[in-house]
């Protein structure tokens, strides 16, 4: 293999993905090995709402997102991606985040806008990504690009150092055995699918904690949530906190209420203090860490992915 690729990406999830399309559109021979397929990742889980973005001008984050942004709606968009518009609120008076002004379609909402127990809130108008659609086209997109995904582990950055000169580090959760950082942690976060009742209005309670409520609908279904456990591994959707889900977003739309359940998500997303993306050399090949971005996997993927590139050529 290592004769026939110029670069080994470890994961399929939205930033594995993103990533090997990047590089493989830039001209470079790329090869993607995953332990699990797209939609079995915890990305298909995201609620994945992009934005917004409330870092300060010289945050990296920001440029990341900004980044993101401009792939998902800028022409000629990408499938599963539609802009809308939407609610969030807080319960303290008085919150508002930095920067509100700059979100798009930012309008501060009138008292009797805000569901009962909420003291502020603003309108904004942000990218939904329907992600089981959105990870499909990347794949395609992925192939179009002449990259293929190998379903097989990567026991060692080792491993896939003697596969390609150069390696990029893709792999989430899983970073914690592969690269050894137990910096890495599991969260925890169950998303409920719902039959869309006629909802066309996100909402989403601010700031985010352990818990919040929030809706997303895409058209034909609605994803609720949000959890967020820290250093929980259970994959397994809990009957009781599905309930509790259903039940606070139908507290805050009443059309929630007894929508029909289509399916019970539950991810782990890779938690960790920052998002590692740097290069380090591993037996003489060039590696790329890209991983570490918690809940906002998809709100970076575009930015980081152009920052791997941008190493992978210096």
């Amino acid at each position: 293999m290592g004769t026939d690729i110029d670069v080994l990406v470890i994961g399929a999830g939205v930033s594995g993905l993103t990533t090997a399309i990047c590089v493989a559109e830039a001209g470079l021979r790329v090869h993607v090995r995953a332990a699990r397929p797209p939609q079995q990742t915890t990305s298909v889980a995201a609620s994945a709402m992009v934005g917004p973005l409330i870092y300060d001008r010289d945050d990296r984050r920001r440029t990341w997102g900004e980044a993101t942004t401009r792939e998902l709606v800028g022409p000629p968009g990408a499938p599963g991606v539609h802009l809308t518009r939407g609610l969030l609120a807080a319960r303290p008076d008085g919150f508002l985040p930095p920067h509100a002004d700059e979100i798009p379609g930012f309008d501060l909402c009138r008292p009797d806008e805000l569901p009962s127990g909420f003291g502020t809130g603003f309108w904004a108008t942000l990218p939904l990504v329907d992600m089981p659609v959105y990870l499909d086209y990347l794949v395609e997109r992925l192939h179009t690009a002449g990259a293929e995904i190998e379903m097989a582990s990567v026991e060692s950055l080792a491993e896939a150092a003697a596969l390609a000169p150069a390696v990029v580090n893709c792999s989430g959760l899983g970073a914690r055995e592969l690269a050894g950082d137990p910096d890495v942690r599991p969260v925890r976060g169950p998303k409920v699918v719902v039959e869309n009742p006629g909802i066309d209005t996100f909402f989403m309670e601010a700031p985010i904690g352990p818990t919040w409520v929030a809706y997303l609908p895409h058209r034909d279904h609605v994803v609720l949530g949000g959890r967020a456990s820290e250093y929980d591994e259970n994959l397994e959707p809990d009957p009781a906190e599905e309930a509790e889900i259903l039940r606070a977003c139908a507290e805050i739309e009443p059309r929630l209420a007894g929508a029909r359940v289509l399916e019970h998500r539950v991810g782990l997303r890779p938690g960790r203090a920052e998002v590692r993306l740097e290069p380090e050399m591993i037996d003489g090949s060039l590696c790329v860490h890209n991983y570490g971005h918690g809940g906002e996997g998809v709100v970076f993927s575009w930015g980081c992915a152009r920052d791997v590139l941008t190493l992978l050529q210096r």
